[in-house]
């Protein structure tokens, strides 16, 4: 058997740089790590058992959990013996109607799983019911489909009071019932009483283990069942492959990487899959590329898997190049590759990706998926096109919490703060719950549009109405909204009066307050204490030194300067992109590297002369992220001026732009777009490392508070 990645060959600890050695001694010892098991290739066949390795841990006599040991074994005899044993006579039972039963068996099969379960009452209700393993297996499903916990103590009763005796597939049912439903702790104690288990029984509760996150009982048990026996199969291998990535050890990955391949079967696509999963989550998204190369036959899932393995990694150009490669290939896409470039296509600002992957929805019978529609949700909200994110809202079926979230924070993010209220009312009308992450949204809305009463009311009513305990996140947004009314002394009363350490994102939100009030000493405070939690973070220099410069402190400032050279911070150019024809293009302030240069300036220029007609003055006294000594020359010529002209240039007058920049917006393009949208007719969308700015008509979203 060829082995597709050579360099996966067993190595030591002493092999491995001294603070990842440490982590993985103290895995070792913490669970059971198994790096006493060693490997050596070559091009025969490979045997379908491990004859060269051994459990060092379990050797050196660590306890194995819930006191379950390795079982030698059966003989023959016993065999036997428990063949030849006499069953007691059981009760009487009263045999209930054929009908009731096949009637809930025909539901669960049609996945009517709610109508099976209330079927099921009438059993429950006349009690003394013997029902035959068929029925119990199909309100197993039931309980598993609905993930209903009250379900599965419905039936595990009527099991134990009726004295229905289990079977050993009857058994492995319902631990993966308990499993699937989410209660360990009762699947454990089933495990542990189960008098035979099989490797259905072992994979079911290592399985169950790796899903809830305790991956070292996951590692523990699966020692313990190699030890009994070492057929384990592919399922077993892809689910300690994903307890691997769960832990983050790539080491531990490859070894069970090199331990499919020895068994053969590292070209499951179970298996494979979790390969690609673990490598992406563990950093190698080239390992998890080499693994993909050598997939037999490409699946769906296995290009969702590498896709989003580009996409966890920042790569949105190429997991996007990926879904279109999955697309030519005629691999059938479904409903999570969808939500994924979807998503893919929000971080990068492309409108014209995401409505062919909109059209590609509906066109593949996904239109009416809950999490592909709330990630188009998601998108149309969060570049402004709240008509086209209503739309997809309310052609919705059913709609969660993340689907109303999506759409209340989109209003609120471009300044329709009363719209923003008008659904959050409406979803608690629906009787939808809300979660820290809607009052986050409404909170912001609110502090967005200067909406202090009803911010103030929500604030409020989050744990008095909703039992929902405030966070720093929604501390951080009243305190902006007491800074966006200057009530600076206020905001700093409430950090002070925090329940909880003030995090950085609330002094962070008071600084903001003070470079827009130019409240000197207190933004020096507040610029302190963050220095103390994040003194590596550059944004917390640069906006203490836009404090310093606007309100003329330029000594203040110099030392500022001085502390960032110091510390090696270096004010990166600011770069601002802009798609056309869905195609990117990147431009930095005073860039001439473009085909169109000569266009782009000459358009600035006239731009800049006709928005001086309206009032407009260049504002000197800010520096930025753009900012160097060239400061003056290139004014004019900042990052995000550049892009708004190409795409004045390059798109027709009716159509929106949509500009993305890498830091914070400064004032005098803020003030500028402004102007320009106005006399332009343009609406123009521009997501900066602060927040989202919608202008139109002269005024932006944000009221001019970022």
């Amino acid at each position: 058997m060829e082995i597709p990645l050579l360099r996966y060959h067993s190595v030591s600890l002493d092999q491995i740089s001294n603070p990842r050695r440490k982590s993985l001694l103290h895995f070792k010892h913490k669970s059971l790590f198994f790096s006493g098991y060693c490997f050596s290739f070559s091009k025969r066949k490979w045997r379908n058992r491990f004859d060269r390795i051994r459990c060092c841990s379990l050797e050196q006599g660590l306890q194995p959990p819930w006191g379950l040991k390795p079982k030698p074994k059966p003989s023959k005899m016993d065999v036997v013996e428990r063949k030849g044993a006499v069953l007691e006579e059981p009760q009487m039972r009263k045999q209930p109607s054929s009908g009731i039963c096949s009637q809930i068996e025909k539901l669960v099969f049609n996945k009517r799983y709610r109508e099976a379960l209330e079927l099921f009452e009438i059993l429950e209700f006349e009690g003394g019911f013997e029902l035959e393993s068929s029925t119990y297996d199909a309100l197993i499903s039931a309980c598993i489909g609905l993930n209903s916990i009250r379900g599965v103590k419905r039936v595990s009763s009527f099991m134990s009071s009726n004295g229905f005796e289990l079977d050993l597939y009857m058994r492995n049912r319902v631990l993966l019932m308990h499993v699937k439903c989410g209660m360990m702790t009762d699947a454990r104690r089933l495990f542990v009483e189960m008098p035979e288990k099989n490797l259905v029984s072992w994979n079911t509760i290592i399985g169950g283990l790796v899903d809830s996150g305790n991956y070292d009982e996951a590692f523990q048990l699966f020692f313990i069942t190699w030890e009994e026996s070492s057929d384990g199969g592919s399922r077993i291998f892809s689910t300690m492959i994903r307890a691997s990535a769960g832990q983050g050890l790539i080491f531990a990955g490859r070894q069970f990487h090199t331990c499919a391949l020895k068994m053969g079967v590292a070209d499951d696509i179970f298996v494979t899959c979790a390969l690609i999963d673990m490598y992406s989550k563990c950093g190698s998204i080239e390992d998890a590329q080499c693994v993909f190369d050598e997939m037999p036959e490409k699946t769906t899932v296995g290009w969702n898997s590498i896709i989003a393995g580009y996409a966890l990694h920042g790569y949105s150009e190429e997991a996007l190049r990926m879904f279109y490669e999955m697309r030519d290939s005629g691999v059938e896409m479904d409903h999570f590759t969808f939500s994924m470039v979807i998503r893919i296509c929000t971080r990068l600002a492309s409108l014209e990706h995401a409505k062919q992957a909109h059209a590609s929805l509906v066109r593949h019978g996904f239109g009416l998926d809950i999490v592909a529609n709330t990630a188009l949700v998601d998108f149309y909200s969060k570049w402004g096109r709240m008509e086209d994110a209503h739309h997809v809202f309310d052609k919705m079926p059913q709609k969660n919490v993340i689907s109303w979230n999506a759409l209340i924070a989109g209003y609120g993010n471009h300044g329709h703060g009363e719209e923003a209220i008008e659904m959050f009312e409406q979803m608690l009308r629906e009787k939808m719950r809300p979660n820290h992450i809607t009052f986050l949204a409404i909170l912001s809305a609110c502090s967005y549009s200067g909406l202090s009463e009803r911010g103030w009311e929500y604030f409020k009513s989050m744990s008095r109405d909703h039992k929902i305990k405030p966070r720093a996140m929604h501390y951080a947004c009243m305190i902006e909204l007491l800074g966006q009314e200057g009530l600076l002394d206020e905001a700093f009363a409430l950090i002070r009066s925090a329940p909880f350490k003030p995090t950085a994102n609330m002094w962070a939100a008071l600084l903001t307050a003070c470079r827009v009030h130019e409240n000197l000493e207190l933004g020096k405070f507040a610029a302190e204490k963050l220095y103390g939690m994040e003194p590596e973070k550059l944004n917390n220099y640069i906006v203490l030194l836009n404090i310093y410069n606007s309100s003329g402190n330029l000594k203040e400032a110099a030392a500022v300067v001085q502390t960032l050279r110091r510390k090696g911070l270096r004010m990166l150019p600011a770069c601002s992109w802009i798609e056309v024809k869905k195609q990117p293009y990147f431009f930095h302030s005073g860039d001439k590297s473009h085909a169109q240069t000569k266009e782009i300036y000459q358009k600035v220029d006239n731009l800049m002369l006709e928005i001086s007609k309206h009032g407009y003055v260049p504002e000197r006294k800010y520096l930025l992220p753009d900012v160097d000594e060239q400061e003056k020359r290139v004014l004019l010529y900042h990052s995000e001026k550049l892009a708004i002209a190409f795409g004045l240039i390059n798109t027709p007058g009716w159509t929106p732009l949509q500009i993305v920049q890498s830091h914070r917006i400064c004032g005098d393009c803020h003030s500028a777009i402004k102007l320009i949208a106005m006399v332009t007719g343009r609406e123009i969308v521009v997501r900066d490392a602060s927040r989202f700015h919608h202008f139109r008509d002269g005024s932006c979203s944000c009221g001019d508070y970022w």
